[in-house]
């Protein structure tokens, strides 16, 4: 019984054997052996290999491939570039790794530029349709010439990973609509100690470079022929169609294109050579579809020293610029220095924190001492603009926190050109803007203009603007000036309060007069109550703002001013050009004054 259930056993055993050695009929059992020795996975070594990408020829004297059912004539077919697309024969490779001593990638540039990447140490592991798990390279050498700065350079170790070759060749090679998904190249990249060096003296270091998620969609000419199209155009002086054609490829192109991060740290440019060396040094830099920072910048040049804790953008939109450059592509007619203004993208907020510069000391002046050097601060800062209408934005925001400067600095600037005069040395100001326009009702809010100083004190104006449309934003100067005769004053609001600078302005005057203090602000106090309402046309208002200031000035406070049109509708340039006194403005106006 045993003997019987072994010869069972061993009989289908026996026919895998006989059909795998050949066995039986003639067109059975050796094509069966034929298939699977096409398809028995093997290491082969290619020589001499070279792959066209766009306009980069990769070659490389030897590739080996382990792991691959492809036959040697397989992949020479693969990559010499006849037949099917690139893509379509990219997406045949499969292989369990590539091993490339050395990788030469050439890129032809414009005005004659050639570009030379020399690889090292390539290997591309677990390669899948044309997809590579991972790619590491030991480090590389760049050499840039024939164009009118060469130069040469180093990197270190390279890695990247999901990295999509047919999606890179559908990108550079095949055309599309502009509208597909979008292609993912690599899933990360990251390439350590760049250094490169150019013949004028410049030199720039980078610790390491790295990012995500980088792909795009097919553009109609494809990214080459974009890139192409880009090449040594001078858009001045190319005729209008040409300009047509390009402003809409790179509208094409700025929309395709697709960012998931970048990141650099330990970056530094230093120019050696000219009129003017400077030393440039950035410890971190990040950018995202929607915006990007610099973290730890130093600049010095000139004799000045620049340092910034850090510097962002966020919200930022390429939106108008790219409609304005499909504007530009339907027209033919050359666009004017206005139609640019369009350009503009949409900005989000720029903000600063930690600025500080040292200027160098100005030259002596023969017969003077020499000024010192100068040192200026910004604690923070940011300005924010509100999406652009025609390229200007329709709503902003600028602060400045703890902006520090000498007082000698704005000695010519009127309203602070005396400060240095009250005993202020240096200054430590506050600045804030913030105006927004709404089509709907026409008008233009002026939220907040503010300036403090320590002590010193602030100043704020709020008010609104009304008969503010659409024409304001016209790129053509007649046609927004001619809109503004429209605009009308509304509210007004004005707020002062003294945090030192009147007792200092006290001080100083009444010692150039020789008189006391108290004496100076007794004439102060009844110059204002009864000068201010005299100019104002002794009016009911034009008394109450001098009873306001004179209190202010006899007790400085705080002193606050508002005023409203009498009729609703507000005050227009005209109503303002064509009275006969100040008085005549103020009969139309509902005044509110009061100091505390």
């Amino acid at each position: 019984m045993t003997r019987f259930w072994g010869r069972r056993l061993l009989r289908p055993t026996a026919c895998v054997l006989a059909i795998c050695l050949g066995a039986g009929p003639e067109g059975g059992p050796r094509s069966a052996l034929a298939q699977e020795a096409a398809s028995a996975v093997q290491d082969v070594t290619l020589q001499d290999v070279a792959l066209t990408l766009g306009e980069t020829v990769l070659r490389a004297p030897r590739v080996t491939v382990s792991g691959t059912r492809l036959s040697k004539d397989d992949l020479i077919a693969l990559l010499r570039g006849s037949g099917p697309t690139a893509a379509a024969r990219l997406a045949r490779l499969d292989a369990a790794s590539l091993n490339i001593p050395e990788l030469r990638a050439e890129n032809a540039g414009p005005g004659g530029t050639r570009q030379v990447i020399l690889y090292r140490d390539v290997v591309a592991k677990d390669v899948r349709a044309g997809r590579i798990a991972e790619l590491v390279g030991a480090g590389a050498t760049i050499t840039v010439e024939g164009g009118p700065r060469t130069g040469t350079g180093t990197y270190g170790r390279i890695q990247a990973t999901d990295l999509d070759l047919t999606a890179l060749a559908r990108l550079y090679g095949e055309p599309g609509d502009g509208k597909g998904a979008v292609q993912r190249v690599y899933g990360t990249f990251a390439i350590a100690e760049v250094a490169y060096v150019d013949e004028g003296g410049t030199a720039v270091k980078l610790a390491r470079l790295e990012g995500k998620d980088f792909g795009g969609r097919q553009i109609p000419s494809s990214w080459t022929g974009a890139m192409q199209a880009f090449s040594g155009v001078d858009l001045e002086k190319a005729p209008p169609a040409e300009r047509a054609r390009v402003t809409g490829l790179a509208a094409d192109l700025f929309e395709a294109v697709s960012v998931g991060t970048l990141e650099a740290t330990g970056l530094s440019v230093q120019e050696t050579k000219g009129d003017a060396p400077f030393d440039l040094g950035i410890a971190r830099m990040s950018y995202t579809g929607s915006g990007a920072s610099l973290e730890e910048v130093a600049f010095s040049g000139a004799g000045a020293r620049t340092r910034i804790g850090r510097l962002s953008l966020t919200d930022f939109s390429l939106g108008p610029t790219i409609a304005a450059l499909r504007k530009f592509s339907a027209a033919v007619a050359n666009p004017s220095q206005d139609d640019l203004r369009r350009l503009t993208p949409a900005l989000g907020t720029l903000a600063l924190q930690d600025m500080s510069i040292d200027l160098p000391a100005e030259q002596p002046v023969k017969g003077r001492p020499p000024e010192p050097a100068a040192h200026l601060g910004v604690r923070s800062a940011s300005m924010t603009f509100g999406p652009p209408r025609d390229g200007v934005p329709t709503a902003s925001r600028l602060s400045l926190s703890g902006l520090t400067l000498p007082a000698s600095t704005v000695a010519g600037v009127p309203g602070l050109g005396s400060l240095g005069l009250y005993g202020y040395r240096d200054l430590d100001l506050n600045l804030v803007a913030d105006t927004s326009w709404d089509e709907g009702t026409r008008e233009l809010s002026v939220r907040e203009i503010s300036l403090s100083g320590k002590d010193m004190g602030s100043l704020r104006l709020n008010g609104t603007v009304g008969g503010i449309g659409p024409e304001v934003f016209d790129p053509n100067a007649a046609v927004s000036g001619y809109a503004m005769l429209s605009a009308t004053a509304k509210a007004l609001d004005l707020t002062i309060e003294n945090g030192g600078l009147f007792e200092r302005f006290i001080a100083a005057q009444s010692k150039v007069l020789s008189l006391k203090p108290e004496e100076l602000t007794q004439e102060y106090v009844t110059a204002t109550a009864f000068g201010v309402p005299a100019i104002l046309g002794n009016s009911a208002a034009a008394k109450a703002i001098g009873t306001a200031m004179a209190q202010f000035v006899a007790k400085p406070g705080r002193l606050s001013l508002s005023a409203r049109p009498k009729n609703g509708n507000g005050l227009g340039v005209i109503d303002f050009s064509a009275a006969p006194t100040p008085g005549a403005v103020l009969d139309r106006l509902e005044i509110n004054a009061k100091a505390n």
